[in-house]
C-alpha cells in the first residue's frame, strides 16, 4: 500500500474512534441518567476525540518516523551490498553510484549503460522498498486498531477525557514553538559551519575589513584564491538600505498620519486597499520597473541639472525599493496610531491643542515604539532585498558612498557565487554563507535595537 492509501487507512480509523467514542459515551451517559448515577465528567465529543487521537495518533508517529528512517536504513543495505560488489570505493564513489541505482529505479533521472551489479542492487532496492511499504502498513494498521481497542475498553463516565484531549493540545502547541526555534538554530548552526570551512581559506580580518572584492573562480598558482573584501558589499547594502529608507519613512508616516487622522471613511476605505495591492507587488516587477522607467528618468533628470546619475546605480534601486517599502510602513504605521486610545486624543483637544498638534505632541508619542518596530522591520527587509537589486544596483563591488554610481549588495552577491556549477569545496561558493550569516547578524541587531527603544518609551506613555 502506498502512503497515501495508508494515510487514508488511517484518518478512516480516526474518523471510526470518533463515531464509537461519541456512540458509546453518549450511551454511557444515558443510562447513568436512568440508573441515578453521577454525571460523566467530560463530553460524548471530547471522548470521541480522545478516542480518534488514540487510533491515529501513535500510528502517525510511527508513519513520519519510517518514512524519515527508512530511507537511510535502505541506502545502508544498498552500500553494504555495493561494497561486497565493488571493493574500494570511495566515499564521493559510493554516492554516483547510489544515485544511478536510484535512477535505475525511475525515481531520479534516467542512466545509460547499467552494469549488472547496477542492475542487481537497483531490484534489490525496489524489493526493499516494498517490503518496507508493506512492514510498515502493517504495524501502522496494528498500532491504530490497538490503541483503538485500548481506548474503547477504559472508557467509563468518570473518564477525564477533556483534560487528556487539553494536555495533547498543550503538547501540541510546545512542539510547535521547539519547531520554529529549533528551525531558527539550524539555519544558523549551518552557516556557522559552511562560514568556519570558508575561514580555512580566507583570514577572517580580510574579509570583515578588506577593501577590495575581487574573487577567483578558476583558481591558478598565481592567482590563488582572489580577494573576498566584505566592506564594498557592506557599503553597497547600507547605502542603498539608507536611501530606501529616506523615501519610504516619510512618505509612508506621513500617509498614515493622513489615513489615520484625517481622510474620511470613504476616502480610508479606497486608500487603505490601494496601499495592501501595491504590497502584493512580487520585488521582481519592482526590479523591472527600476530598470525601464526609474534609471532611464533619473539618468536624464541628472543629464538635464548636470549630473552623472547612471541608469542602474544606488539611487535607483534605493528610490524603488522605498516604494516597495511604502505600504509596509504606512499599513503598520496606521494600524498603531489608530490604537492610541481615544481618551488621550479628547484631553489634549479639551486642554486647547489644535489637532495638528495633538498628533505632534501626544498620538505620535504614545504611538512611537509601534512606528519605530515598522520601520525596523522595513529596515530589515531593506537589508535583505535582493531582486531589486539585481536588477537596479549594477553589481559593481566598489567602496563608494556616491548614491548615482553602481554598486553590489551582499544579497546579489550571494546569488552570483551560487550560481551555475558550485561543489561547495572552495571559498567561491563558501562566501555565500560567510555573507548570510553577516546578514543574519545585521537584522539581530536591528532586532535589539528595535526592543531598546521599545522598552524606553513604553515606560514612559504607559
Amino acid at each position: 500500500m502506498g502512503n497515501y492509501g495508508l494515510l487514508l487507512l488511517l484518518l478512516g480509523l480516526m474518523v471510526v474512534g470518533y463515531q464509537m467514542g461519541l456512540v458509546r459515551s453518549r450511551a454511557m451517559a444515558h443510562g447513568g441518567r436512568e440508573a441515578g448515577l453521577a454525571r460523566m465528567h467530560s463530553r460524548p465529543q471530547h471522548h470521541g476525540v480522545r478516542l480518534a487521537l488514540l487510533a491515529g495518533g501513535p500510528a502517525l508517529l510511527l508513519v513520519v518516523a519510517w518514512l524519515v528512517f527508512a530511507p537511510t536504513v535502505i541506502d545502508a543495505s544498498i552500500s553494504t551490498q555495493i561494497s561486497v560488489e565493488r571493493p574500494g570505493l570511495t566515499d564521493n564513489e559510493m554516492r554516483v553510484a547510489l544515485r544511478r541505482i536510484h535512477a535505475l529505479t525511475g525515481e531520479r533521472g534516467f542512466v545509460q549503460g547499467a552494469q549488472p551489479w547496477e542492475l542487481a542492487a537497483a531490484e534489490q532496492l525496489r524489493a526493499l522498498r516494498r517490503t518496507s511499504a508493506w512492514l510498515l502498513t502493517g504495524l501502522a494498521a496494528g498500532l491504530a486498531a490497538v490503541g483503538l481497542l485500548f481506548g474503547f475498553r477504559r472508557m467509563n463516565p468518570a473518564l477525564r477525557a477533556r483534560n487528556q484531549i487539553e494536555r495533547v493540545v498543550q503538547v501540541a502547541l510546545m512542539l510547535s514553538s521547539a519547531v520554529a526555534i529549533l528551525t531558527t538554530i539550524g539555519i544558523v548552526l549551518s552557516m556557522v559551519g559552511e562560514t568556519l570551512k570558508f575561514f580555512q581559506f580566507i583570514r577572517p580580518a580580510d574579509f570583515f575589513f578588506g577593501t577590495v572584492w575581487n574573487p577567483v573562480f578558476h583558481v591558478t598558482e598565481t592567482s590563488g584564491y582572489g580577494r573576498y573584501g566584505m566592506l564594498p558589499l557592506l557599503g553597497g547594502t547600507m547605502l542603498v538600505a539608507a536611501i530606501a529608507m529616506a523615501v519610504a519613512i516619510p512618505i509612508g508616516l506621513f500617509a498614515a498620519i493622513y489615513l489615520a487622522e484625517y481622510a474620511s471613511s470613504w476616502v480610508r476605505s479606497f486608500a487603505k486597499p490601494a496601499l495592501e495591492v501595491l504590497a502584493g507587488i512580487p520585488t521582481i516587477v519592482y526590479g523591472f520597473f527600476a530598470l525601464v522607467a526609474v534609471g532611464p528618468f533619473l539618468a536624464g533628470l541628472g543629464d538635464m541639472v548636470g549630473l552623472n546619475i547612471r541608469a542602474t546605480s544606488a539611487l535607483t534601486a534605493g528610490v524603488v525599493m522605498g516604494i516597495m517599502l511604502i505600504p509596509f510602513i504606512s499599513s503598520l504605521s496606521d494600524d498603531i496610531i489608530t490604537q492610541v486610545p481615544k481618551s488621550l486624543r479628547d484631553g489634549s483637544l479639551g486642554l486647547g491643542a489644535t489637532r495638528s498638534e495633538t498628533i505632534r505632541r501626544v498620538v505620535l508619542p504614545a504611538a512611537l515604539p509601534g512606528i519605530v518596530g515598522a520601520v525596523l522591520l522595513a529596515a530589515s527587509r531593506a537589508v535583505g532585498e535582493t531582486m531589486i537589486v539585481v536588477l537596479a544596483a549594477g553589481n559593481s563591488p566598489v567602496l563608494t558612498a556616491n548614491p548615482f554610481d553602481a554598486v553590489s549588495t551582499m544579497t546579489v552577491t550571494i546569488v552570483n557565487q551560487l550560481t551555475g556549477d558550485s561543489d561547495f569545496a572552495g571559498p567561491q561558493s563558501l562566501v555565500a554563507f560567510a555573507l548570510g550569516l553577516t546578514l543574519f547578524v545585521i537584522t539581530l541587531f536591528l532586532n535589539v535595537i528595535a526592543l531598546m527603544i521599545v522598552r524606553r518609551y513604553r515606560e514612559q506613555y504607559d
